[in-house]
């Protein structure tokens, strides 16, 4: 039994740093949105970090617009990225997740 524990427990810590190291690797993916029509484009990291914002010239025109174009477009990036970092970060913590009964919601 107590043998048990100790690899249960010695798992849990591996999946764990492997979850670390998974969050480190997402700092390196880049997920680009564009607007609807391509006048803004936004780079952002798996780990949700804006990496880069290209404007179009003609939205410098108009404040209005270029703030409703910056929301709504970094907010898809986000979203994009919160479902790729999840995703990931899901997938490695399910692998290690030990048999432990009542653990099931985690499979």
């Amino acid at each position: 039994m107590f043998g048990d524990m100790m690899g249960m427990m010695g798992k849990l810590k591996e999946t764990q740093k492997k979850v670390e190291a998974t969050k480190e690797r997402l700092h390196t993916v880049l997920i680009d949105m564009n607007s609807h029509d391509e006048k803004l484009k936004v780079t952002i990291t798996a780990n949700r970090t804006i990496k880069s914002i290209d404007i179009d010239d003609e939205l410098l025109h108009d404040k209005d617009m270029l703030e409703d174009y910056l929301i709504l477009t970094i907010n898809k990036a986000i979203a994009r990225a919160t479902t790729v970092h999840e995703t990931e970060v899901a997938a490695v913590a399910k692998e290690g997740m030990p048999n432990i009964p009542g653990m099931d919601m985690f499979k």
